[in-house]
């Protein structure tokens, strides 16, 4: 059986935020400095690089202006800096600090929302309108979070999920990513809300934010790639997880998900054996523990 493939995909590498973020002693920012640094040569174009929120919320963030002050001074112009922000405050920061792109998170399940921001979704909704008022040049782009599944509530019926895409559409944003925040969604109720977002939005080009908890992360890209989906975000190492979310696993790991794109002949732009080099530093030099198929197999890439 035979099916259509993209020629090529964006992976933007997101392990600097949602990979740190979930590690509970905190990485000295010279250490976290390293590791971007090294990924930054690995090919991606685009980096997840902080997250500008409050210190008693996610103190591994504390240092998110140093971290942007140190990409930008050396990696400006040359790869894409995205940065977190939940709120209009954290968007201020990160506004003064100077990134490209902010990704303002709002849950499609109330519970989850309640729990990630203590606000309900009409009150985050207000506040990425705030946001989009003040945001100048620089990009806004939406993640939706429990687009598929929620720690509290079970399934995400496409209709919720639906009606924070409108109101964020209709506010201003640049850009929208569905996240499996749990990573419990298989490939068929994927497809379902992925068809649904194509009846209703055409080839507007959503990003995936896939978690690897029931370990079907690649499963689901596989299931996007076939539907025309050719965005994704993944983490060095399978590194991430969600604060607020009981029981979620780290991202799809940026080699398990390059590793399979080569494999099937389609471009990424990531020097694989780079990133796993970046990925054994993580382990070895810098005692974070990783998730990586690819890696803990060491046997490099797209060997048959």
């Amino acid at each position: 059986m035979s099916f259509s493939l993209p020629e090529r995909i964006e992976i933007m590498e997101v392990c600097p935020r949602d990979g740190f973020q979930s590690v509970k002693e905190f990485i000295p920012t010279e250490e976290k400095i390293a590791i971007l640094d090294a990924l930054a040569g690995t090919g991606i174009s685009t980096m997840e690089i902080t997250s500008f929120v409050s210190p008693k919320a996610i103190p591994q963030m504390a240092d998110a202006a140093d971290v942007t002050a140190h990409f930008n001074a050396k990696w400006r112009g040359k790869i894409t800096s995205v940065a977190l922000v939940p709120n209009l405050r954290g968007a201020e920061s990160a506004l003064a600090a100077g990134v490209d792109w902010m990704n303002f998170v709002i849950s499609a399940s109330v519970d989850h929302n309640m729990a990630n921001t203590r606000r309900t979704v009409e009150e985050s909704i207000e506040e990425l309108k705030k946001v989009c008022a003040l945001k100048g040049e620089t990009k806004l782009r939406l993640s939706v979070a429990t687009s598929f599944a929620c720690p509290f509530a079970g399934d995400v019926p496409s209709e919720k999920v639906v009606r924070v895409v409108d109101a964020c559409l209709e506010a201003g944003i640049d850009g929208v990513t569905l996240c499996d925040t749990i990573g419990t969604t298989d490939p068929k109720y994927l497809a379902n809300t992925l068809t649904e977002m194509r009846a209703r939005y055409g080839d507007y080009p959503f990003a995936l934010h896939l978690h690897d908890t029931h370990g079907m992360a690649l499963a689901n890209m596989l299931t996007a790639l076939r539907m025309g989906f050719t965005s994704f975000d993944a983490a060095a190492g399978g590194l991430g997880g969600c604060p607020f979310a009981p029981g979620a696993a780290g991202n799809a790991a940026t080699e398990d998900m390059a590793n399979i794109a080569e494999r099937m002949g389609i471009t990424t732009g990531i020097d694989i054996p780079k990133l796993l080099a970046v990925v054994r530093s993580m382990k070895d030099d810098y005692g974070l523990t990783t998730y990586s198929h690819l890696a803990a197999a060491d046997k490099g890439c797209c060997s048959r």
